[in-house]
């Protein structure tokens, strides 16, 4: 049986690291699409979630963004994730009032009680992956960007 595939996630600054394990069982589009668009690690901004509760969120940078998002099919959604569980989420440009650019989101949630509820309501997303190493130092400096904000987020493949 093949080893799971898995991504690293990591705090530039402070060098701290979890380790995704992806859902290629309960979301194999979504696994695969963005274990493909991850074939060289990516850095990007990550922020803190306003109305998610407990989620840092990073915007996919253009040189990752090698696919259509329209074609990622709903899978494994749900608006209540699990602690450690990581989402991707496409919205087109201008599907939010006083929001002209696409979005192409990865999340993170880091603890308990997240929900996916945001400016347009209720928001179901496919979960991709969960932290499966590592979780509780990552969640505590996740928990920092509330406090001393952005932080760069580096996420690349392990196997």
């Amino acid at each position: 049986m093949p080893q799971a595939k898995q991504l690293y996630a990591e705090f530039v600054e402070s060098g701290t690291r979890a380790v995704i394990t992806l859902y290629e069982d309960g979301a194999p589009e979504t696994s695969r699409t963005i274990w493909e668009a991850l074939e060289k690690p990516v850095r990007m901004p990550a922020i803190h979630a306003m109305f998610a509760g407990p989620e840092i969120m990073m915007g996919l940078p253009a040189e990752a963004q090698t696919f259509d998002p329209t074609a990622v099919p709903a899978e494994n959604q749900t608006c209540y994730p699990e602690a450690g569980e990581c989402l991707w989420f496409y919205q087109g440009k201008n599907a939010m009032k006083g929001l002209p650019d696409e979005l192409w989101e990865i999340g993170i949630f880091y603890a308990p009680g997240a929900r996916i509820n945001g400016p347009l309501g209720w928001t179901p997303c496919n979960m991709f992956g969960k932290i499966t190493e590592g979780l509780e130092e990552f969640a505590k400096a996740c928990g920092m960007t509330r406090v001393e904000g952005i932080k760069t987020l580096e996420i690349g493949r392990i196997s």
